[in-house]
């Protein structure tokens, strides 16, 4: 019956091929954290903050499953409280999911409902997926010092009074969303939010050991590109999912958020070049990154030789801040933001904003906005869109500022927000009583009782210890290095 065109199951408002690549796109957007940003985060850090720094990731994305199903989902998406906020409430009534979902505040004079050919459930599911994101995003900035127990503390906090105020303004049907700003898929309310807000609370956790901030090189290269990886793969449903539907802005979206990607990396990468004299690898990931990032905001909306501008932009101006303004800016070298995710995201997010004020096409507009009005000023749109890019901008800078701030500071009279300096010399250890490599050679003994020796071809036993094996290594003329 399940497979039949007349089950309850199959209503006739559902289009089975939307409803499965939405719920594809979900999960690809799932993988860039878990485990894109688990492993890379979990090697980007020095050896010693491998567990802690994959933890938070993990932690982050757990805790904001429960506080988006029970509250969130509806302060985002669900019916206007105020023109920037929902009004909560639960996602987890049958009667709720099983429906066709709509995007209650979306109706608005002239402007439309929005209401995709699928179900509540997987719009609660694809949309909890951007907000689990962002939090891990934010995470970058204060990795390597913040208590993990104000960490989890700030989490669902942070979800329910910033991310969430973003996503209803932009993209539920608030404020931003019918004056006609355009964030196609989270320029603004992911990565300008999350490096806005990450870079308020390093300020307000405080950096990390001196020695950590002069000296803190990766701990596995090899697995930084992997997770970078998955990060860039799974981006297809990040911003191929954006339209709710598998129509032509969704193919649009994909093909445009590639094409940026690679050109920023190698934009990146060629500055590295002639100003160091050698490509850095991780230069390269965070090239990859900024030009992810600052695709977003109009993935869909633009076209493909656009999108190479884009790269462009966003593999060089990052690349300045980052490289030459950080150095020159007194603010920018006191605050610790460990994986510089003020400039690979909120830079790029502002970037990819106004390039999309610019650079919108209207019969892409028309295709994937219901709200009418919007277009580049190429296109006719003149300096107004641009105007309001810049302004949309600044209310989600400025609310996260102080969102964060409160909420750090309501933290702190309860949890220190930084571990003491005594427990961040040891990292892992002392912050969870685990460590992400015990190799021998690395602190421990070598005990034969536990680890069986090898026997020869005549069944006697070979060297007892490794202490033997490496001393006849060294007799044979070969350089050991531990």
């Amino acid at each position: 019956m399940a497979y039949t065109a007349t089950s309850p199951a199959v209503p006739e408002w559902l289009n089975k091929g939307d409803n499965a690549w939405q719920l594809t796109a979900a999960t690809f957007v799932g993988i860039q954290s878990m485990p894109g940003l688990v492993v890379l985060y979990g090697s980007i850090v020095k050896k010693k903050w491998a567990v802690n720094s994959a933890f938070m990731a993990l932690y982050a994305y757990a805790s904001s499953l429960l506080v988006w199903v029970l509250v969130g989902f509806r302060m985002a998406f669900g019916e206007r409280l105020l023109p920037f906020w929902g009004k909560a409430g639960v996602a987890l009534t049958q009667d709720y999911l099983v429906g066709r979902a709509k995007l209650s505040a979306t109706a608005r004079g002239s402007t439309p409902l929005v209401e995709p050919f699928y179900p509540e459930a997987t719009l609660v599911m694809f949309q909890f997926e951007f907000a689990a994101i962002t939090l891990i995003l934010l995470a970058g900035s204060v990795l390597g010092r913040m208590n993990i127990k104000a960490w989890m503390a700030f989490t669902p906090l942070w979800l329910m009074l910033s991310y969430t105020v973003g996503a209803f303004s932009l993209w539920g049907g608030g404020f931003l969303y019918h004056w006609g700003v355009i964030d196609y898929s989270g320029g603004y309310v992911i990565h300008l939010s999350s490096g806005i807000a990450g870079f308020t609370a390093a300020y307000w956790v405080g950096p990390r050991l001196k020695s950590d901030r002069e000296r803190f090189s990766p701990n596995n290269i090899l697995l930084m590109i992997a997770g970078g990886g998955l990060l860039w793969m799974g981006w297809a449903g990040f911003n191929g999912g954006a339209p709710y539907a598998a129509n032509i802005t969704a193919s649009v979206a994909v093909l445009n958020t590639n094409v940026s990607a690679a050109t920023s990396l190698l934009t990146w990468t060629c500055l590295d070049v002639i100003f160091f004299g050698k490509p850095s690898v991780i230069g390269a990931v965070q090239g990859m990154m900024t030009g992810l990032v600052c695709i977003t905001p109009g993935a869909g909306l633009v076209q493909t030789w656009a999108a190479v501008i884009i790269g462009v932009f966003a593999g060089s101006v990052p690349w300045f801040t980052m490289m030459i303004l950080h150095k020159k800016s007194a603010l920018l070298m006191k605050v610790d933001d460990t994986l510089a995710v003020f400039h690979t995201h909120a830079v790029a997010g502002l970037l990819g904003g106004i390039l999309t004020g610019l650079l919108a096409t209207p019969e892409l507009m028309t295709m994937e906005s219901s709200v009418l009005g919007p277009k580049g000023a190429f296109y006719g749109g003149g300096i107004k869109q641009v105007g309001k890019q810049l302004a949309g901008a600044a209310f989600v800078i400025a609310w996260n500022i102080v969102v964060t701030t409160l909420i750090l500071l309501g933290i702190g009279l309860f949890v220190p927000l930084r571990m003491p300096d005594d427990q961040l010399m040891i990292g892992d250890d002392a912050a969870h009583g685990e460590e992400a490599y015990a190799l021998w050679g690395d602190g421990e003994k070598f005990d034969a009782t536990r680890h069986d020796v090898s026997r020869g071809a005549g069944g006697e036993r070979e060297m007892g210890t490794a202490e033997q094996r490496l001393a006849g290594m060294g007799a044979r003329g070969v350089t050991i290095q531990l």
